[in-house]
């Protein structure tokens, strides 16, 4: 946790995205130390490259989309999730196309595919954003803040107006393991009755049971059911590890999530970086402060 990560060698996973229904393929490259999180377009004139920033992010309807002048990255938050919770701190992600795998609709298949790559620290301290103040965005109805807290930890409520789903919730402190345990293998989710309108707008075209949780009116329409009984809450708190990634570095406080997606966390997420008196940079181990001395112990490995 003191150190900065990369990986060992390339790895990489494929399939089809989400949206465009293409295939496509992502290969992850070990980084320098200090280079932070690229995704890199092989598939165009001299690979460009685009930086995971709330800066970056041009749109989030249905998923984060990055983007520059020329090019764009989409359904970036499944892939980004493993980062957060790996503390992946230096990584080229190299796309031959514009939208990431969707592979089985989780985090899963890029933990999997990082794990077996290996991850290295490197010589360099890793820098923290510790929240010093609380930090709100949203309204009433639907909103987020981060809070100050002695490690990473999530709760994030959910509620559809649907028999399946209702209202959920999810408290967890994030590391390596819970990660792995309570949210790595959480689908995405959508209505049956959205389909046909989500295809006319050029998107979903390549979702099916396969990669994702699909309900009609009244029930769940995969056959295997749901991995976990609340598997809709449980990914989006994955989804919200994936834009978090944008702020490029890692956070160090509790997010509270009310109905929020992802325009309000890409929101939230600029206005931590828009409020320098209630955050400050740590490097554990080293300017750490007092007020956050216990966190050696919560982010130990368990």
């Amino acid at each position: 946790m003191f150190l900065q990560r990369t990986i060992r060698k390339k790895t990489k996973v494929e399939g089809i995205g989400l949206h465009t229904g293409s295939p496509t393929s992502l290969t992850f490259r070990p980084a320098p130390v200090n280079t932070g999180i690229y995704f890199v377009r092989t598939d165009l004139p001299g690979s460009p490259a685009i930086a995971a920033s709330a800066e970056h992010v041009r749109a989030t309807a249905l998923a984060t989309t990055l983007g520059g002048s020329a090019f764009s990255v989409s359904t970036v938050e499944h892939c980004l999730s493993t980062l957060a919770a790996f503390r992946i701190d230096n990584l080229f992600i190299e796309l031959d196309g514009p939208e990431i795998p969707i592979g089985d609709g989780s985090a899963y298949p890029f933990m999997e595919a990082l794990l077996a790559a290996g991850l290295v620290e490197q010589e360099e301290p890793r820098k923290y954003a510790y929240i010093t103040q609380p930090i709100f965005y949203g309204d009433t109805e639907k909103h987020a803040y981060v809070v100050p807290y002695n490690g990473l930890r999530v709760t994030c409520t959910i509620e559809f107006a649907h028999p399946k789903i209702g209202k959920q919730k999810i408290d967890l402190d994030i590391h390596e393991h819970s990660f792995a345990r309570e949210l790595s293998r959480a689908r995405t989710f959508g209505f049956l009755k959205d389909v046909e309108a989500m295809r006319a707008k050029g998107l979903a075209r390549g979702g099916s049971l396969e990669n994702a949780v699909v309900l009609d009116n009244q029930d769940i329409l995969n056959p295997e059911g749901l991995r976990y009984v609340d598997e809709f809450v449980r990914h989006k708190a994955l989804d919200a590890l994936g834009d978090l990634v944008t702020l490029g570095m890692p956070l160090m406080g509790h997010l509270v999530l009310y109905k929020a997606g992802h325009d309000i966390l890409n929101r939230l997420v600029r206005k931590i970086l828009e409020s320098p008196d209630s955050y400050r940079h740590i490097e554990l181990g080293a300017d750490l402060p007092e007020a956050a001395a216990g966190a050696g112990s919560l982010w130990a490995f368990r």
